[in-house]
């Protein structure tokens, strides 16, 4: 707080309060799970909030952005000539695009494209508009073998780092609300799931609600300025572990299938598609754990996330 004198009278200026109504933070990817929760947290805390959607975007996650307070804007990281428009006026830039899984399309929408030249044009844009800030989603250290998307992921990360702009570097491991659910074959409210490799290697998984916490912590936070923050659940647990946790909350046993690394392996060798080929390297690097320790971070940059189990609850009492 500043006071500022004028004659007899003193003029109270909350210094705090005027940062955050003059701040705009763009979110791209904001129709996307990760990107729709930052634009929620970042509505709830009154900050004004640009949502970069496309022109063949879900209209109804259009409307539910609109709802929940934040202006909706028309980009495509694919058209540099659309992205200085949305930019104007930005301070923060926070992006977890990725063609992957659901948008992808060979050629039109996919890792090359939007992943690798798309994130390339929009660090480049930011930094001609003037952005203060770029935070990037990216993953896990620990998923580090040869594959398009990891190989994507640390180039842009290289890109950003060198481009000159405030960074921040978000690297989260597996999504439980993904990897532990039936899209990837773990279908354990069905009663069988499929396991990658021998299933005992921890792996901290993590709700991308708490990933879209960490994105809004790293806007304000100095800890994460320049930072790469590799970001993990409380606990690290093997993908059996997580089998005994749904089997202790359904209250029934469920039957358990093991696709073998080399298999995995084989797979990753022999697929031709971009996509696939990622889908196996991460399938393969879940097999070989993913285990991240938070205790350090977390003392500068106090998020409280979700537990494993928590996650179970609450998907058996959606049910």
């Amino acid at each position: 707080m500043e006071k500022i004198s004028k004659g007899q009278y003193h003029v109270s200026i909350n210094l705090n309060s005027f940062k955050m109504k003059t701040s705009t933070v763009l979110v791209a990817g904001a129709t996307g799970l990760v990107g729709s929760e930052i634009c929620r947290l970042l509505s709830a805390k009154n900050l004004t909030v640009k949502a970069m959607v496309r022109t063949t975007s879900d209209p109804v996650k259009i409307e539910q952005l609109t709802k929940s307070g934040v202006q909706v804007v028309q980009g495509d990281l694919r058209k540099k000539e659309t992205l200085s428009q949305v930019l104007h006026g930005v301070t923060t830039v926070i992006t977890s695009v990725s063609s992957m899984p659901f948008s992808y399309q060979p050629g039109e929408n996919d890792i090359q494209k939007v992943d690798v030249d798309g994130m390339i044009n929009l660090i480049d844009a930011a930094k001609l508009a003037g952005v203060n800030h770029f935070i990037y989603t990216s993953f896990s250290k620990n998923m580090d073998l040869d594959f398009p998307l990891r190989n994507a992921k640390r180039k842009v990360e290289k890109y950003l780092q060198e481009s000159g702009l405030t960074f921040t570097i978000l690297r989260p491991g597996y999504f439980m609300e993904v990897w532990l659910s039936a899209a990837v074959g773990f279908d354990a409210q069905g009663g069988k799931v499929n396991i990658c490799g021998t299933g005992t290697n921890p792996v901290a998984y993590i709700s991308y609600k708490d990933v879209a916490k960490f994105a809004v912590e790293s806007i304000s936070n100095t800890a994460a300025k320049n930072a790469i923050l590799e970001l993990g659940g409380p606990e690290n647990l093997s993908q059996l572990d997580a089998v005994k946790i749904f089997e202790d909350v359904l209250q029934k046993k469920i039957e358990v299938g093991y696709v073998p690394a080399d298999a995995l392996q084989s797979q990753l060798n022999g697929a031709e598609d971009p996509m696939q080929k990622s889908f196996s390297g991460l399938m393969l690097c879940l097999a070989n754990g993913d285990q991240i320790e938070m205790k350090d971070l977390l003392k500068v940059l106090p998020v409280k996330s979700t537990s494993v189990r928590e996650y179970v609850l609450s998907v058996v009492a959606d049910s």
